[in-house]
């Protein structure tokens, strides 16, 4: 038996008790196999009161990303359905490459309670400090082609954006390609990268690097006036399987109208969110600096900006500043 369908019992029924007798015939498990995995969550941080004639009783569950704790929450059809948890990894991005190489199923997610070196884009380091914040990686196997993979960073934006909206009211933003932000702070950054052939994609690792209950104590200070979390925005913690939760549920939703339908709905909804529409930007390119005005995305997520000298110019892969 595996501990999530415990917890998920216990939970569904937290106002209450439920009685040993009743948990062994749900879960098909002995009495005394139920004792023995009541003690593991014990052992686990799970506060578990037992009461005789009454059951079990879950009284305070820790702030965990463990497979049992994001499980028993989950009402996915199939991501996060397969969970690979550690307490530290060098980044989960890392080790989803590893598992996606050896053949892990569509909607394994890789998540930790710390990474000692965070990827963000462009080479850059993600602070990825131990249990505060959100740190997973999402294996997908999408039947499209190679160059629609950039499309799955503004889905990922949007499911973001939305999950986020959903626990706390908030009205995030999307600032292109891939940072949600909360009263204009960094609050999220988004990592896609992708295991393809010329014409064929073998998997797609779709990072996710979110600030759930970290104080300004807990930024860098190079961060402390460009980056901010849940906690930060709202006075108060939030327990971070709740946040992946939400995440996951939006993901899946915009994920399969995408492969059913395109990217267009994605699109649509993205440019709610959108930030920088309309505004007067600095993008930094490979090929050098671009200032003007963001116009929009392309039907393939491409961003459209009108340079100084009036011409609208695809940007592919930038740095974006709002000025």
């Amino acid at each position: 038996m595996n501990r999530d369908e415990l917890l998920r019992l216990l939970v569904q029924e937290e106002t209450g008790f439920v009685s040993g007798q009743e948990i062994s015939n749900r879960l098909g498990i002995s009495r005394t196999a139920v004792w023995k995995q009541i003690e593991e969550l014990r052992k686990s941080g799970y506060e578990v009161e037992a009461v005789p004639r009454k059951g079990y009783r879950l009284l305070h569950r820790p702030n965990m990303v463990t497979s049992e704790e994001i499980k028993s929450r989950l009402e996915t059809e199939h991501l996060g359905q397969h969970v690979i948890y550690n307490e530290e990894v060098t980044s989960t991005q890392d080790l989803a490459h590893e598992q996606a190489q050896k053949s892990a199923p569509e909607g394994t997610i890789v998540v930790a309670d710390r990474q000692t070196k965070g990827k963000g884009r462009l080479g850059r380091v993600w602070h990825s400090p131990p249990e505060h914040g959100l740190w997973t990686s999402l294996i997908l196997r999408p039947n499209i082609p190679p160059y629609k993979a950039p499309q799955l960073t503004l889905l990922t934006a949007v499911a973001v954006a939305e999950g986020a909206g959903n626990l706390t009211g908030a009205e995030a933003e999307i600032k292109w390609p891939n940072d949600v932000l909360l009263n204009g702070k960094k609050l999220c950054g988004i990592l896609t990268e992708m295991q393809s052939e010329a014409d064929m994609i073998h998997a797609i690792i779709v990072g996710i690097g979110m600030n759930v209950n970290q104080q300004v104590q807990d930024f860098p200070e190079e961060l402390k006036g460009i980056a901010t979390s849940l906690r930060l925005e709202y006075g108060a913690p939030f327990r971070r399987a709740d946040v992946l939760k939400e995440i996951l549920e939006r993901f899946e939703y915009w994920y399969q109208r995408f492969l059913t339908e395109g990217f267009e709905p994605v699109r649509n909804q993205w440019e709610v969110y959108a930030l920088s529409f309309g505004r007067r930007i600095k993008a930094r390119t490979i090929q050098g600096t671009i200032y003007g005005i963001a116009k929009g995305i392309t039907a393939d997520g491409v961003l459209l900006l009108e340079d100084d000298e009036g011409k609208t110019q695809q940007i592919y892969s930038a740095d974006i500043e709002i000025q």
